[in-house]
């Protein structure tokens, strides 16, 4: 069925796919108050608006453009590499590949929930082999949507298991390059506290261990969607260091601040976890015993 819907959606033009799109996060924003709710909280966390009413106005077009990534996901995996490459109008920052290639390392791309971050992978993986870790859904037919949707040119998947990571260890050591979305919440004993915004989000260790191990070079990419459906613009940014949580997360922040509109703000990174609860209470009790009476 989904199949089928993909295909359909791609038979559109992409300005069809966006204006559905802000129709469908439109209505999603007046009948979904819990992720106004969220969005809103998660908004006025991030100190990128001065005031409520500008909080309110960022949440409701984020609500918008979530609709448009909802749809052009499903064109993109409905869509040939050689029929969406023609879409991205710009590539900024490309010599930290080059610099990274000249120099023999391992690429690590870090893709958070912001713009198009389906375009990222299918316009480098036209170009060079790259290998991006996807967390598999419950559902048998859903997951090979997802793989087939994504495996373009030269993009390979590899599921979060350690099977997984341990193919992205490889392609590192080759001198590859392997993607990742950095701000998913990681499964309980799976990641680490860490301030997001000022606020303590359970964080994946995954992608800091990752560049620890490997000395690889670390890219942000955001895949910026243009108005009218004139297609994506596609950022790339080196970041000096990730080995920690904290580091990761501030990297994230300064991308989403670039364009924090096209931000899944509804997506709850500030979610608790029972056994990632019983870690940050356990930490904390830990730092107050620490600290001595005055």
């Amino acid at each position: 069925m989904l199949f089928y819907f993909c295909k359909c959606i791609a038979c559109l033009p992409l300005r069809w796919v966006h204006r559905l799109g802000a129709g469908l996060g439109t209505l999603s924003y007046w009948l979904d108050g819990k992720s106004n709710r969220i969005a809103l909280t998660n908004i006025e966390q991030s100190g990128l608006t001065e005031n409520h009413d500008q909080a309110r106005q960022l949440m409701k077009r984020s609500r918008i453009e979530a609709g448009k990534a909802l749809l052009e996901t499903f064109f993109i995996w409905g869509q040939s590499a050689e029929r969406l490459l023609p879409l991205i109008q710009e590539v900024n920052g490309w010599e930290a590949v080059t610099q990274a290639q000249q120099e023999g390392k391992g690429l690590i791309f870090l893709t958070p929930h912001l713009g198009c971050f389906e375009i990222t992978s299918v316009y480098y993986g036209s170009r060079h082999p790259i290998t991006v870790l996807y967390r598999p859904p419950k559902m048998q037919a859903l997951s090979n949507l997802v793989v087939n949707g994504r495996q373009k040119g030269q993009v390979s998947m590899a599921p979060a298991n350690a099977s997984g990571v341990r193919k992205l260890l490889q392609a590192l050591k080759a001198g590859q390059a392997v993607g990742i979305l950095p701000d998913q919440i990681p499964r309980s004993g799976e990641g680490e506290w860490a301030d997001f915004f000022g606020k303590p989000a359970y964080t994946m260790g995954l992608a800091s261990k990752l560049a620890s191990k490997s000395n690889a070079v670390v890219v942000m990419a955001f895949g910026e969607r243009l108005t009218d459906g004139r297609g994506f613009n596609i950022h790339l940014s080196r970041v000096d260091d990730i080995h920690t949580p904290a580091l990761l997360n501030q990297a994230i922040e300064r991308q989403i601040a670039q364009c924090p509109a096209q931000y899944l703000w509804q997506y709850n990174r500030f979610k608790q976890r029972r056994y990632a609860m019983h870690k940050l209470e356990k930490h904390s009790s830990d730092t107050t015993a620490d600290i001595p009476d005055q």
